[in-house]
C-alpha cells in the first residue's frame, strides 16, 4: 500500500521504517529540512536501535522517500498517518496546534484528489478530539464528505522508546477506531502482515485507550516506588517483595479488579490499605498514591448517594448487600453505606440478597451487624421479584442471572441504577437506566 506519514519525530520514523520493512511505500512528510535531508540521505532523524538501519535499506530500495511537498504527498498515496507531537500547553491542557495544521494540509490536499482516502490519527488525542476537532477542519478545507469522500480512523501507537521496532512487530493488540466500517477495512490491510489480535471499535473509544494505557503505567511505577519506599524503612527488600507480587498472574497481573463499577470494602482491603499507610506515617514516609486510593474509593460511594438523592420521595430496593458478589460478607460493604445513608435521608429502603441469611449468619459478620447494621432484617424482602416490583428505584450490586430475568420486567415508570454492568447500555430494560461508569 502506498502511505503518507506526516511528522518525522519518534513515532513518524519508527512507522516509516517497519512499514516499509512490511512491502508498503512510504513517502515521509516533514517540513523541518534537517530531518528532510537526513532521510533523504538514508539516515533516522532519531536514536532508536535498528531505525536507522530501517530507514537505511528503505531509501536505497526507494521504497521510502520524503518531502515537504504534502500535496504531492496525497496524490501520491491511499492512506495517510498523522504522526506529529501533541505536547502539553503550561496548564496541563493539549497543543494540538501541529495536527489541526496538518489536518488542514490534508484537507487542502484532498479537495482536489479524485479517489478515496483515509487519513489516520497516531498522535495521542485527548477523546472527542478527531470527531469534534479534526473531522470538521478536514471537511471544512476539503470541501468532502467523511464516510462517502474519505475515511477516517483513530490508530493509537504502543510504542516504548528502546524496544519500539519489537513492539510494533509483536504487538499486544491493534486498535483501530473507525468513522465506519471502510475507513476501519483501508487501514486493517496496513497490518495484515502482522500476528496480533485486531481491535476495531470506536474512534473516542481509541482515543481513551491510550490514556487509560500510560495512565495505569505511571500508577505502576507510583505504586512500586511507594510499596519500596516503605520496604526501605523497614529494612525488607523491595524487588524480592515485587518479584513474589508480580508472580501472581491470577490477581495481581491481570484483568481482576479492572473492571470499571461501584466501589471496594471488605474486611480486608480498606483495613489493610489503613494499616500500611499507618506505618507509612509512622516512619515518616510520605505515600501520597496510598493515602489518596480510600479518598478515591468514598468519591465513588458518594456518587452513588448523590445520585439516588435526586429520588427523594420514592422507594429505594437493593438487590445485593455484601461486600462482592458470592459472599454474605458485611464488613465495610459499600452498599451497606449507602443504605444508612439512605435511610437516614428518609427514604424508604429494601433489601434482597441470595447469599445474606440472617440465620446463618455468624461470628464476626454477624458483630458487625449487630454493632453496625442492627435494623438490617427489617428491611429484607422474601424474593427478588418482590423487591423489584414494590421499589420505584432499584440498586443492583451482584452480578446475579436470577435479578436479570427480574430486572427485565421492569416498568418505564422505575428506575435501575446498575453497579455491576448487568446489563449493556444498548440493552437495559424499558425503565431509566444508569450505569455508574457506562
Amino acid at each position: 500500500m502506498r502511505i503518507s506519514i506526516f511528522g518525522m519525530g519518534y513515532v513518524g520514523s519508527v512507522c516509516a521504517g517497519c512499514l516499509t520493512d512490511l512491502g508498503h511505500e512510504i513517502i515521509a512528510v516533514e517540513s523541518n529540512p534537517i530531518k528532510l535531508a537526513m532521510i533523504t540521505e538514508g539516515k533516522s532523524p532519531v536514536i532508536e536501535t535498528g531505525v536507522d538501519r530501517l530507514i537505511s535499506n528503505a531509501v536505497q530500495a526507494r521504497r521510502l522517500r520524503a518531502t515537504a511537498d504534502f500535496v504531492d504527498a496525497i496524490h501520491s498515496t491511499d492512506l495517510t498517518m498523522v504522526c506529529v507531537g501533541t505536547p502539553n500547553r503550561s496548564n496541563g491542557s493539549i497543543d494540538l496546534s501541529a495536527v489541526l495544521r496538518v489536518c488542514e494540509q490534508i484537507g487542502q490536499a484532498l479537495s482536489s484528489k479524485q479517489d478515496y482516502f483515509t487519513v489516520v490519527v497516531r498522535s495521542t488525542v485527548v477523546p472527542g478530539t478527531v470527531e469534534e476537532r479534526l473531522l470538521p477542519m478536514l471537511q471544512k478545507t476539503s470541501g468532502k464528505k467523511a464516510g462517502r469522500d474519505f475515511g477516517l480512523c483513530m490508530n493509537p501507537e504502543f510504542l516504548r522508546e528502546g524496544t519500539s521496532i519489537a513492539d510494533f512487530y509483536h504487538p499486544s493488540r491493534t486498535v483501530i477506531g473507525e468513522f465506519d466500517r471502510r475507513s476501519g477495512d483501508a487501514l486493517s490491510k496496513v497490518y495484515e502482515p502482522l500476528s496480533a489480535p485486531m481491535i476495531r471499535t470506536k474512534l473516542r473509544v481509541a482515543e481513551m485507550t491510550k490514556y487509560a494505557d500510560n495512565t495505569f503505567h505511571a500508577l505502576k511505577i507510583s505504586f512500586a516506588n511507594e510499596i519500596g519506599n516503605i520496604c526501605k524503612a523497614l529494612e525488607i527488600d523491595s524487588h524480592e517483595v515485587m518479584s513474589i507480587f508480580c508472580a501472581d498472574k491470577k490477581l495481581n497481573l491481570s484483568a481482576s479488579y479492572l473492571k470499571p463499577g461501584f466501589a471496594f470494602g471488605g474486611s480486608c482491603l480498606p483495613k489493610d490499605l489503613r494499616s500500611i499507610c499507618y506505618q507509612a506515617n509512622e516512619h515518616d514516609i510520605e505515600v501520597p498514591l496510598l493515602n489518596s486510593i480510600l479518598n478515591s474509593n468514598r468519591c465513588q460511594i458518594q456518587k452513588v448517594i448523590t445520585k439516588l438523592l435526586a429520588y427523594k420521595g420514592r422507594s429505594l430496593g437493593f438487590l445485593g448487600l455484601s461486600f462482592k458478589e458470592g459472599t454474605d460478607d458485611l464488613r465495610e460493604s459499600p452498599t451497606v453505606e449507602v443504605i444508612e445513608t439512605m435511610i437516614g435521608k428518609g427514604f424508604n429502603v429494601r433489601v434482597h440478597d441470595h447469599n445474606v441469611s440472617m440465620a446463618r449468619l455468624i461470628g464476626a459478620n454477624k458483630e458487625y451487624i449487630d454493632r453496625e447494621i442492627p435494623h438490617i432484617a427489617q428491611l429484607f424482602c422474601s424474593s427478588a421479584d418482590e423487591l423489584i416490583r414494590q421499589s420505584d428505584v432499584i440498586v443492583v450490586t451482584a452480578r446475579d442471572a436470577e435479578y436479570a430475568r427480574g430486572l427485565r420486567a421492569l416498568r418505564e415508570d422505575q428506575v435501575l441504577l446498575d453497579l455491576v454492568r448487568l446489563f449493556d447500555p444498548e440493552d437495559h430494560p424499558k425503565a431509566e437506566y444508569y450505569g455508574i461508569c457506562w
